[in-house]
Parts: structure tokens; C-alpha cells; sequence
């Protein structure tokens, strides 16, 4: 049976006479709390105080004994025969052959065997005693073959069901901005059962969401941890985990202990924006919150204490505000809060409010410079560390520091992201604090939350914490590992069955089970080599990682420039041995015949790497500004050209080159009309350097259907423009596209707008005798219309390149009859379908921070679409956006990459080489 965990309490291993003195020692350290404890009294101690004794005097001094009980499951939960969540008529499954990643021993422990669940939990791990399955007639059998099998993934910061998708007014229930300090608010009360990413979700592995209010408020309301899969009652209320005793005015049975309460508080930029005030307005909104919570608190042990000790003449009514219960239960102990704060001037300000008002963080989300100040996150109240003379040799820790929940790359969207890095998770870890990644979905689609523990475990984090940080981390850090992320007799049914290793990009589940309920119909499962089930060899990233602390977060970015350029040695055995010169390849072969020539030149083995074509962003204002939402040149006025308010060394631009994404083509952003955009080199380092602009003009970007006024009014305008009816630039532009000298890039999702557009062409096309370059870009519903794009030779643009229905247009991406979502829940892709009728496709980004990830995304379309071979999944990010983009004269930028592949998370750029600036550059 295993040891249920105990909250907050994580005391060392111990035994004998540690372990009697442990005992002492925790109930001397209880005792001398500031919360009072109340022990056994009864209603007869004093009858010269008891003659005025209450009604419900039993029940109050039950519930005075109950308000500092430690949260937590029963005694006997894991003796439990059947799941609270059971529902009658789920098969029993036993899942032979697989390789089970169990979350025991810290993420080491790995079990080659059987797994056995049914009536909803898991009955037997390794080995299942054949008397567990007798009389089963209706068990399910499934061979893994070996693959592996872990816990449900838990996502600990999502909006599923309060932002939900797609996007619409009336199911926007993410922030209430009625003031800065509401614990009252409850996520729940704005859960939407119908938010189309349940699903979607599902088929990435998510099986426990978090449920946060948003970040506009430094109290924002109380969170509630859900399952994702459907219910027969189809009610918000029905997919909630263990929710709080007395929700909804369910009675409390004061001898079990209660369960975790969740809360959501802000600090920082959002609260400060949204009610335009500073960081002292919000710490004081704190403050005062808090003292109210203090003085009901004070309130209630008092009338305890008179309670306790049988003082009932005058006594009154329990003292209780149904709006600051919540925060009252914080200063208790009985509830997670998990704390949206980036920068350490608001990470000192709330850990000094913990120390203020005696309570603790379960979690800092988001947190992106607590990998600069780890010493301080351990300061946070609830840390407690004891330790005896050197005989003993032995310590106690009561508590423990904030987790850290973070994003794996993305940064700098805003000022107090902007120090933001790849390498916190190892930092962190080796800081011995608990790391977490996370969602926020819909700000990331959680169904790729994986992709963000992988991307972790790529820059440094080891392979056990990195699957941990998705399964048994955040289930312990919300209090729930009683039940869920591990893979434990007695634990809840929830298992992913993957068809390759977690940690390997694109990795899919074979199928979700919930509750023991497998949540894939018919799921599509991808046909891998054995080397899938192996996690990546990761590069070494030990001197990035000490640069990001040692700079402040701010590390160099630009490379060195060789004028003696370097011959490379990709591979061990053949042809192993390319000389550059001049930032061009003069001689690819054996080293006794490249060499002779250049034996001074500077050496670089690649370790079995490769040199591969480089790769080009598109689609998000990389170029335009630094940071995300500071102010700069995006959109506006007649016939805007992106060159002129271009911007360069921006860090975005500086890691995407870094990572090979050496040019990069950026309109302006605004809404109808956008402008031109411009092709440039992201590692330049001012607009008049070689190589820094690669065109002028490239295209004219528009939008349709994402602002005012009607789609019919924009199309007619279009059409008008089209056909020479404009003034002055715009006249010149037009004509320049209607003759087909200029490509037109749409911004559009619709399939009908995009059938609209079709009809358009034609239209033009006839009247003018010549052929439009028409791209649709964003495209989610292209796939609908694939056969009629590629008849029309219209090119493509999948922005992002794994659709999501973030609005009501990209709706039909998740629709029964036109789903293209991919493994596992559909063969085809969009970028498979495209293919498959010869649309010339690309894929672009929508952030400036994804820069640096355009690799990974071509790696995805490579793992995911059936069809797609190498080449094709390279010119996704490369000669295809060339093509449909007007670039003339193509890129000869080639990038050396060390160690494996970027296409599997093994590979390390070591080097650009870049023949229009006659130059290696090193990294």
C-alpha cells in the first residue's frame, strides 16, 4: 500500500531515535504556532460555564477542532475498492507489455510490465496476480508493445472552459475587473462545458487541468481542478476533482480532513495596467485584503478559544464573511495559491507579504526571473529548517519553497517577460526547487503541453524532473498526488499510452484513459522505429546556462565573425570533412583532400552533425519592436512599408538566428490593409550592414474577417483595387499584383472567405489576362478547400502551423466531417492534405518569441503528416516561403549543426554560414 503524501510536511528520511525525536519535535514546533490548536475539551470541563451551552454546541466545537486540520485524503483513501469518479459499465483494462514511467523516485523508477485498472483506479503495477482478472468477461486487453506509459498529464495554470474556444463574448468569464482584491470569485461559476479544447486537449495526453480566474486582479477569485473528459451529467460541477467540502452548501463532515482549496493572485504588470495603478497599489490592495482575512481569523479562534473552554454566556454566532472565507482559509493553511509573478521586485514583495501575514505559495506562475533569485524564493513563509549538532547528522524541513511554474521558450512579450530563459528549468532544479511547465491555454494550446517539457529537457533539465514537470509535480504541487500523477496501486486510472518516447518531439498518445475511460475513438497512431522509444541525447548547454545568471538574464547573442573560415566534419566515416571559405563550401570530402589546402584554418567537429539550408521566419513582427506590447511602427495609413520602421539586435531576432533562422520576412501589423512587408537577416546588426536587408518589398499583406466594417465591404473593396480603381501608392501597388508582378498575401481562416477569394481570382484574372500570386496566410480551414486552392495555384501559409480554433472561423478545423487535427486523432494533416493536392505550403508564426522555434515546427510537420518527407518539412520554413513570399534571389545561408539533428531535439547550431557576407560565424 503506499505511503499517502503528507501536506506540507516534507520531513528527511528517518529512523529509531530520529524518528521518535521527529515526532516530538513536530508537535513542539505545532504548539508553539501562532494558530491556535484546539484540543480535546468537552461540553461538561466546567459546569459553572456550561449552563447557558447552545443548541449546537456539539456542532460548533466540531467545527472549532476542524479549522487548522491539515488538508489532505482519509486515512483508508487508498484502500478505496472503486473510484469516487467510477461510472458504471467502464471495462476493466489490463495493458500488457509496456514500459511504465511510474513518477516514484523522484521520476526514476521505470517498471517493464503489466498494468491493471478497473472500477476507475489502478489495481496492480509490473506484475498483476492472475486472480484479479478471473470472472472478467468483458476485460479489454491492449498489447503496448513496449511503449511507454505514463500518467495523465496534469496542466496546473489553464483558462479551459473560462477563456474557452472559440473565441466569443459570451463565454469570456476569465477575469472580473470589479476590483483588485475578490476571493469570492469561484472559476467554476464561469466553467464552460462546451469549449471545443476539451477534446483537443485530450488527444495531446492532458487528462487534469487547473483551473485559474485570470491575471487582471492581485486576488482574481479560487481556482478548481477538473478532468477533462465528458460526463453523462454534462455539468461543470460534475467534472471537478475533489472539490472543497461545502461547495455549494454540501455539509462537512468534521472528521475528515478537508480537502485543498486552489486561488489565483497577480502581481506585477496586468493588475497595475488593468486598474492604472503601480506595484505599491497592488501590494496595498494585498495588504489590506489580508488584514481583513487576519482580523476574521483573530475573530474565530477567539470565539473558539472561549468555545473550547465551555465560556458560552455572550458567546454570539460563529464570527464568518462568505466574501473573505477564502482568504481566511489561506492564513489557515487549506488552500494552493498559485501566484501570476514575473520579476524579482514583485517576487521580494510577495514573499514578504507571505512573512506579513503567515501564509505560503504553492506555486509562482509564469516567474520569469526566479532563476536569478532562487535564495530569495526560499525566504517565502512556511520554510522552516532545523538542524542538530553534526553528531546527529540530521536536519528537518517543514514546508517547502514556491514551485516555479513556467513556459519553455516563450519570453519578452511583455517588459517583465523580456529576461525571460530557456535555461530557468535547469536552474531552478538544480536549485532544488520544484519546476513545473505549463499551459496558461489557451495563451499555449494545452494539448501541446509535452512540447514544453521536452523543449525543457532539450536545454538542460534532466529527463525524469522534465516528465515529472507534467505529471507528478504539479499533482503534488496542488495537492492531489494522492490520487494522480503517479502511476501507483490505488491512484486514479489516468494513463496515456504513448507511441514514442514522451520526451521525443511529436510524440502522441496511442490512447487516454480517465477514470479507466478510454477518452480516443478509433485513434490514428503513427507506425515509429524502435529509436522513437529512446529519450533524445540532448546537447550540452552547461555555458549558456551560466551566462544567463552571470549576465542578469541578458546574455551576448551576437556570434563571431571568422575571416579564416572553418572546414567542418559532420560525420565520422565517408565524405566527413566540408571547407568553407569566404562563407562559401569550396570542397566536401575526405580530410587528405579538403584539407591540404587550409591547414591552418580554424577546425570544428560536428559530431556526427549535419549542414543543412536555413530556415525563415514569417508571420509574427519580429523586426518591428523588442518587446511584444511596447510601442512601435506596426500598421496604419496609406501603403505602409515594414522597412522603414525596422528594428535590429532585437534578442527575438538574435536567438532565431542563433538557431538558424537566419532571414525573416515582416509586414506591418495593423487591420484591413497591413502594407509591405520586408525581407531581412535577423542576425544584422543595423539596416546599413551586408546582408541586412534582403528585399525591399517583398509583398502586400492583407486581412479579411478579423475586424470592421463587413467581409462583403472588404471584399468589394478589394475587388475595386484589384481592377484599378485605387489612387495614388496604392493604385501603383495594386497594379504591380494585378499584373502579377507583386504577390497578395490574405490573412484569412474562413474556407467561405477563402471560396470568395477563389471566385475573386478568377474574376481579376479574366479581366485583366494576367495571374495573380494569391497566398492565404493563417489558413486553418484551407484544408477544406485544398482541391479547389491547388487547382487555383493559390499558395499557403499555415499560421500557426498546427491550426487552433482560437475564433469562430477556424471553427471548422475541429468539426466532425473536416477534422485535420493529426495524430491521434486524425491521419491527415492540414499540411498533408495541401500537400496532396501540390499547394506550395509554408509555415509561419504568430509571436516574435517562436522565432527561435520555426526548426521545431518544421520537425513537427515532418512527425506528424503522413507523406511529408524531409525535404518537403525543410521547405515548409525555407524555399516554399520564398517562393510564395517574392523573394528573388533565394538564401544561401547554410547553418552547421552539432551533435544529432534539429529534427529531433538532439542537434546544437554551431555555426552560420553565410555566403553573402563572406563570413562563418560561430556560436
Amino acid at each position: 500500500m503506499p505511503k499517502i503524501p503528507q501536506h506540507p510536511l516534507s520531513p528527511s528520511h528517518r529512523s529509531g531515535l530520529h524518528a521518535r525525536f521527529f515526532k516530538f519535535l513536530v508537535l513542539a514546533v505545532l504548539l508553539s504556532g501562532s494558530s491556535l490548536i484546539y484540543f480535546g475539551y468537552d461540553l461538561n470541563q466546567d459546569s459553572s460555564r456550561s449552563a447557558n451551552v447552545p443548541a449546537n454546541a456539539q456542532h460548533i466545537l466540531q467545527r472549532c477542532h476542524s479549522l487548522n486540520a491539515l488538508p489532505g485524503p482519509p486515512s483508508d483513501f487508498h484502500s478505496r475498492l472503486k473510484s469516487d469518479r467510477f461510472v458504471p459499465g467502464t471495462q476493466p483494462v489490463l495493458i500488457k507489455n509496456a514500459t511504465i514511467w511510474t513518477g516514484r523516485d523522484s521520476g526514476y523508477d521505470v517498471v517493464h510490465g503489466n498494468l491493471f485498472i478497473e472500477s476507475g483506479i489502478i489495481k496492480a503495477v509490473g506484475h498483476v496476480n492472475p486472480s484479479f482478472l478471473k470472472g472478467l468477461d468483458n476485460l479489454v486487453t491492449v498489447d503496448a508493445g513496449g511503449a511507454w506509459v505514463t500518467p495523465g498529464i496534469v496542466d496546473m495554470h489553464s483558462h479551459l472552459g473560462v477563456d474557452s474556444v472559440p473565441e466569443l463574448k459570451g463565454s469570456d468569464d476569465t477575469n472580473s475587473l470589479k476590483g483588485l482584491v475578490m476571493p469570492w470569485l469561484r472559476s467554476l461559476d464561469g466553467l464552460n462545458t462546451h469549449d471545443e479544447a476539451y477534446q483537443l486537449s485530450i488527444s495531446g495526453g492532458v487528462t487534469t487541468a487547473n483551473v485559474l480566474p485570470g491575471s487582471a486582479d492581485a486576488i482574481g477569485g479560487q481556482a478548481f481542478v477538473i478532468k477533462l473528459r465528458p460526463t453523462h451529467e454534462r455539468t461543470a460541477s460534475a467534472m471537478l476533482l475533489e472539490p472543497p467540502f461545502g461547495l455549494n452548501g454540501t455539509e462537512v463532515d468534521p472528521s475528515i480532513p478537508p480537502r485543498w482549496r486552489q486561488m489565483k493572485h497577480a502581481c506585477g504588470e496586468n493588475p497595475s495596467g488593468v486598474y492604472s495603478g503601480t506595484r505599491m497599489d497592488t501590494i496595498w490592495a494585498f495588504r489590506e485584503g489580508y488584514e481583513k482575512a487576519r482580523q476574521i481569523k483573530k475573530q474565530q479562534d477567539d470565539f473558539c478559544g472561549k468555545a473550547l473552554h465551555g465560556q458560552w454566556n455572550g458567546l454570539g454566532d460563529f464570527p464568518e464573511d462568505l466574501q473573505w472565507e477564502a482568504l481566511v482559509d489561506v492564513l489557515r493553511g487549506h488552500v494552493k495559491v498559485h501566484n501570476h509573478c514575473y520579476e524579482a521586485t514583485d517576487l521580494d514583495g510577495i514573499v514578504r507579504l507571505t512573512n506579513e501575514f503567515k501564509f505560503s505559495i504553492a506555486a509562482f506562475h509564469h516567474a520569469h526571473e526566479t532563476y536569478l533569485v532562487p535564495d530569495l524564493l526560499k525566504k517565502a513563509y512556511g520554510i522552516v529548517s532545523i538542524r542538530f549538532k553534526p553528531l546527529l547528522k540530521f536536519s528537518v524541513i517543514l514546508g517547502h519553497p514556491p514551485a516555479i511554474a513556467l513556459f519553455a521558450t516563450n519570453a519578452r512579450y511583455k517588459r517583465e517577460a523580456y529576461r525571460g530563459s530557456e535555461f530557468a528549468p535547469r536552474i531552478l532544479a538544480e536549485q532544488g526547487l520544484q519546476v513545473v511547465m505549463k499551459s496558461d491555454h489557451p495563451v499555449l494550446n494545452s494539448r501541446y503541453l509535452l512540447y514544453e517539457a521536452q523543449q525543457a529537457h532539450y536545454y538542460g533539465l534532466s529527463a525524469n524532473l522534465a516528465i515529472a514537470s507534467v505529471t507528478s509535480t504539479p499533482a503534488t504541487v496542488i495537492g492531489q498526488d494522492h490520487r494522480i500523477g503517479f502511476i501507483r496501486t490505488g491512484y486514479d486510472a489516468d494513463i496515456v499510452i504513448w507511441d514514442s518516447h514522451p520526451l521525443k518531439l511529436g510524440a502522441a498518445p496511442q490512447q487516454v484513459y480517465i477514470d479507466g475511460i478510454p477518452q480516443l475513438k478509433s485513434p490514428y497512431v503513427t507506425d515509429k522505429p524502435s529509436a522513437a522509444q529512446v529519450a533524445p541525447k540532448t546537447p550540452n548547454f552547461d555555458q549558456e546556462a551560466v551566462d544567463a545568471v552571470k549576465y542578469d538574464g541578458l546574455p551576448p547573442l551576437l556570434l563571431r565573425n571568422l575571416s579564416r573560415t572553418p572546414p567542418f566534419s559532420p560525420t565520422k566515416q565517408g565524405p566527413s570533412v566540408v571547407v568553407v571559405k569566404a562563407g562559401r563550401i569550396a570542397c566536401t570530402g575526405t580530410a587528405s583532400n579538403c584539407l591540404a589546402s587550409d591547414e591552418n584554418g580554424v577546425r570544428i567537429d560536428l559530431q556526427g552533425g549535419s549542414i543543412l539550408p536555413a530556415y525563415i521566419s514569417y508571420g509574427s513582427p519580429l523586426g518591428l519592436t523588442h518587446i511584444a506590447d511596447a510601442p512601435s511602427i506596426l500598421g496604419g495609413g496609406s501603403v505602409i512599408r515594414a522597412i522603414d520602421g525596422l528594428q535590429f539586435e532585437s534578442r527575438d531576432a538574435l536567438l532565431g538566428y542563433r538557431a538558424g533562422v537566419t532571414n525573416a520576412v515582416t509586414a506591418p501589423s495593423g487591420g484591413y490593409l497591413s502594407g509591405l512587408s520586408v525581407a531581412f537577416g535577423t542576425g544584422s546588426t543595423h539596416k546599413l550592414a551586408v546582408g541586412a536587408i534582403i528585399q525591399d518589398v517583398a509583398a502586400l499583406h492583407i486581412s479579411i474577417g478579423s475586424s470592421k466594417p463587413s467581409i462583403s465591404t472588404q471584399i468589394g473593396v478589394l475587388r475595386r483595387l484589384l481592377l484599378g480603381q485605387g489612387e495614388g501608392d496604392l493604385k501603383t501597388v495594386f497594379k504591380d499584383i494585378s499584373s502579377g508582378k507583386l504577390p497578395l498575401v490574405v490573412t484569412v481562416q474562413s474556407a467561405d472567405i477563402m471560396a470568395t477569394l477563389i471566385q475573386l481570382k478568377k474574376e481579376v484574372e479574366k479581366k485583366t489576362g494576367s495571374d495573380l500570386q494569391l497566398v492565404f496566410s493563417g489558413a486553418n480551414e484551407a484544408h477544406i478547400l485544398a482541391k479547389e486552392i491547388g487547382e487555383n495555384g493559390i499558395g499557403v501559409i499555415l499560421t500557426p502551423s498546427r491550426p487552433f480554433p482560437t475564433t469562430w472561423k477556424s471553427k471548422r478545423i475541429v468539426d466532425h466531417i473536416q477534422k485535420f487535427t493529426g495524430p491521434p486523432l486524425t491521419k491527415q494533416t492540414s499540411i498533408s492534405a495541401l500537400r496532396a493536392h501540390n499547394v506550395t505550403t509554408g509555415i509561419g508564426i504568430e509571436e516574435a518569441w517562436s522565432t527561435r522555434n520555426v526548426p521545431f515546427d518544421i520537425a513537427w510537420a515532418l512527425a506528424e503528416s503522413e507523406g511529408v518527407t524531409k525535404s518537403d518539412a525543410l521547405a515548409l520554413g525555407s524555399v516554399n516561403l520564398e517562393k510564395l513570399l517574392g523573394i528573388k534571389q533565394p538564401s544561401s545561408d547554410l547553418i552547421a549543426v552539432k551533435g544529432g539533428s534539429l529534427l529531433d531535439f538532439e542537434g546544437k547550431v554551431a555555426g552560420i554560414i553565410s555566403p553573402l557576407k563572406g563570413v562563418v560565424e560561430l556560436i
